[in-house]
């Protein structure tokens, strides 16, 4: 994953909008974005990356605030914008024709010279699984086809900036993984790519940096190693249980537990923490003390997604109904 040191191709400086004028999905983000570089935005369902997405591809006009994208206004030169960048969202949008046929039409509306066309047409079918179908109607697909169609025939068409808006929806795990390397080598010819997910895993692996997003403000924002590394002084203990009430159990270890970050889900919680030991010991006492039997409980190293807890916490929050 190549960076360089040229001026940056998105540049966000306290960048705010609001729907209703009440409340903000995004509330003065700032950050850029460098050539070739795959910058992560990583948050849970209505966190506004949608939102930021539709602003940088100039969707909607934000409220408030200054960006850049190439150098462009987007306000003044979206047109020209547009020109420059692909978009892959999270709805779906497809021609009434066949798999094949959709390739044949982005390269049209590119003005792709028919030859190179047809041979990255071909190019990309292959590179994407999709020969088996390339003469079915692009509606009759499965979830998992549909994704792969909008995502192969972005790549239609040069551009300098590629928006992902969880790319991998629908996709099974070899098929995702297939989509994540392709992106990492656009990324090492100098495509740039803004990729949206609430998959920790998919950050970790293809991302140069990440920015945790929640309730439209960046919690934290760094390369993947830096932010693991910037919550180094603290170990994750891992928890499960296999009888009694886990979820008393979890309240009542939120309480005795201060100072830790405790996410539950059913049976399981992940525990982040300074003091390991003293936790594992605490999680013992208080197990016998309520009649719970655990199936599981052990130390690990910590990972994005112990970052992503400690950032936006491990309970949830209330929506602003936007993402």
């Amino acid at each position: 994953m190549s960076q360089t040191t040229a001026q940056p191709v998105i540049a966000v400086e306290n960048l705010k909008h609001s729907y209703d004028g009440k409340r903000f999905a995004l509330d003065g983000l700032t950050f850029s974005v460098k050539k070739g570089e795959i910058f992560g935005l990583l948050g849970k369902n209505g966190a506004g990356k949608t939102t930021l997405i539709k602003a940088l591809t100039t969707l909607i006009r934000p409220t408030s605030g200054n960006l850049s994208i190439l150098g462009m206004d987007p306000s003044r030169e979206g047109r020209k914008i547009r020109t420059r960048i692909g978009v892959v969202q999270q709805g779906e949008s497809f021609d009434f024709s066949t798999v094949q046929g959709n390739f044949d039409i982005y390269g049209v509306l590119w003005s792709v010279p028919s030859s190179v066309s047809l041979q990255r047409r071909e190019e990309l079918i292959k590179a994407f699984g999709l020969q088996d179908v390339r003469k079915q109607r692009a509606f009759d697909l499965s979830g998992g086809q549909k994704r792969r169609v909008q995502v192969a025939r972005e790549f239609m068409h040069d551009m300098d900036i590629l928006f992902l808006d969880e790319p991998t929806t629908g996709l099974d795990v070899i098929m995702r993984r297939e989509l994540l390397d392709s992106v990492r080598e656009r990324a090492r010819q100098g495509l740039t790519v803004v990729f949206t997910t609430h998959n920790l895993e998919e950050a970790d692996y293809v991302c140069d940096r990440v920015a945790v997003v929640d309730q439209g403000k960046i919690l934290a924002m760094d390369t993947v190693e830096n932010l693991k590394r910037l919550y180094g002084g603290k170990k994750t203990v891992e928890v499960t249980l296999t009888g009694g009430d886990a979820a008393g159990f979890f309240a009542a270890l939120r309480d005795r537990l201060v100072g830790c970050e405790v996410k539950s889900e059913g049976n399981s919680a992940v525990i982040l923490t300074d003091d390991p030991k003293g936790t594992l010991q605490r999680v013992l006492e208080l197990s016998q003390s309520a009649g719970v039997q655990m199936d599981w409980l052990t130390i690990r190293k910590n990972t994005l997604e112990d970052v992503f807890i400690s950032s936006v916490g491990g309970t949830g929050r209330e929506s602003n109904g936007h993402s």
